[in-house]
């Protein structure tokens, strides 16, 4: 069961062992050659090309069947290089959903489809499809962007015999690319076939957590089992992002199933109970997407009986097991951050207010002085300080405390007098930091993680079209 704690591999031949095993079915396609050598390059990424593989990545889980759902994908040609670009899911008759989006001014128009038919009448009762393409963001592209959504609903709707509203869309890529929607078309018939076909669970989801990748260097999932009155459901996962992660609900999708029943309303409680901690709670460089989107579907094959109500209290042990689905993929969005060397948590404790205790953690999250020392490995606990004093929220100068691990850089305003800058420096020196600290204001607290700032950042987003 993933909960998002696991350890990174190393890169080198371990890493490149977890990523062979946990992606046995698509070995053919990714089959690296490295040697055992330290001074040899780490494996490339199933992506991009030119990409490595992030030394924070973790291993694709397994995935047991989830029934109600088949899932696949095609190659549509948004990329230059060959890979597969397309993926669709299809869920059987009566499974419900629910959605989060980006709050972004200029959303997408997959964005503006799902909210639209989420949000009408009976919206999220019976949904049928989800067709996700990456390489063209469909975003900032007017009318013309918002015709081609549609087309393409209404195609896959013939396709599986349901109403276009049934058809739930998302995109990745580039902004203000026109989505070429007969890519698309092409290769429905070529997808109904794979749907069909007997393809091992994991392998069906694994496929998929590549073909939604962008700049992402590794496929992320995430499995988690509950129980609802007695009977067993399982919850999976995907998610892709590694750039423009800062989502607010940053070209980070997020698409969960379970095999409960659970009715569209109550659903959309437990997105937004959850959200707030996990995908919201993510930041790699503190930019927003127009496209982010974060699905969850219920089919209701589990046999466990169906959910009508927000409060029920059969809900306990679902809602506890979605939460660490989503917080396992927000974990391994960080992870993948473009160029991170680092995974990072910001604590903040002794704030005024959670709203105060999650800004105070954000600003030190997104703080590029913040990222850039943690990547040089120094503890420069001053750029904390400054970070926590630039957002106008309460804090109590004289009180300020500041922890790296497990180790105590200033305390009461000051330095602290039992600081040790050998001990300071081999912590940094660490794949996983923690940050924390106290403000002195009262008694909320916040978590936010991020990663470090390194010069990868910029090479890959210096030539992101290119």
């Amino acid at each position: 069961m993933s909960n998002g704690t696991r350890k990174p591999g190393s890169p080198g031949k371990a890493l490149e062992q977890a990523f062979e095993k946990a992606l046995d079915p698509l070995t053919a396609a990714l089959k690296r050659a490295t040697q055992t050598s330290a001074t040899t390059p780490a494996p490339a990424a199933p992506g991009k090309p030119g990409l490595k593989v992030s030394p924070l990545a973790v291993p694709f889980p397994t995935i047991p069947p989830i029934g109600g759902v088949e899932i696949t994908t095609a190659r549509a040609g948004f990329y230059k290089h060959e890979r597969d670009d397309l993926t669709v899911f299809r869920f059987a008759r009566g499974t419900t959903c629910a959605g989060v989006f980006t709050r972004h001014k200029v959303g997408s128009a997959p964005v503006d489809w799902c909210r639209r038919h989420l949000d009408a009448p009976g919206g999220g009762e019976d949904m049928r499809a989800l067709v996700v393409n990456a390489g063209c963001a469909n975003a900032f592209t007017g009318k013309a962007g918002a015709d081609a959504a549609r087309r393409t609903a209404s195609e896959v709707a013939k396709r599986f015999g349901c109403r276009q509203r049934d058809v739930m869309l998302a995109s990745t890529g580039v902004i203000g690319v026109l989505l070429d929607d007969r890519k698309i078309v092409a290769r429905l018939g070529e997808v109904e076939v794979r749907l069909d076909a007997d393809v091992p669970p994991t392998e069906q989801w694994a496929a998929a957590g590549l073909g939604i990748m962008t700049t992402d260097t590794f496929p992320k999932g995430a499995y988690a089992e509950a129980r609802i009155d007695g009977v067993r459901v399982r919850i999976a996962g995907i998610a892709k992002g590694s750039g423009m992660i800062a989502p607010d609900m940053a070209t980070m999708l997020g698409f969960i199933v379970t095999d409960a029943a659970i009715a569209p309303a109550v659903l959309r409680a437990l997105l937004g109970l959850h959200v707030r901690t996990t995908f919201n709670s993510v930041t790699v460089d503190g930019d927003t997407s127009t496209n982010d989107t974060c699905l969850l579907f219920a089919t209701g094959a589990s046999g466990a009986p169906r959910i009508g109500r927000v409060g029920d209290r059969r809900l306990k042990d679902f809602s506890a097991a979605l939460d660490r689905v989503m917080l396992d993929l927000a974990h391994q969005l960080v992870r993948d951050g473009e160029g991170a060397t680092k995974f990072v948590r910001v604590t903040v404790d002794g704030a005024a207010s959670p709203a105060s205790a999650r800004k105070l953690a954000k600003s030190i999250a997104d703080s590029p002085l913040v990222k850039t020392a943690i990547a040089g490995e120094d503890a420069n606990w001053g750029r904390v300080v400054m970070a926590v004093g630039k957002t106008e929220e309460p804090v109590d100068r004289d009180h300020l405390a500041i922890r790296f691990g497990p180790h105590v850089a200033a305390v009461d305003g000051a330095v602290s007098p039992t600081y040790d800058e050998a001990k300071m420096s081999a912590y940094m020196k660490n794949a996983e930091i923690d940050i924390t600290v106290d403000v002195g204001s009262g008694r909320a607290s916040a978590t936010v993680w991020t990663c470090d700032l390194t010069k990868g950042y910029i090479e890959i987003n210096g030539d992101y079209r290119s």
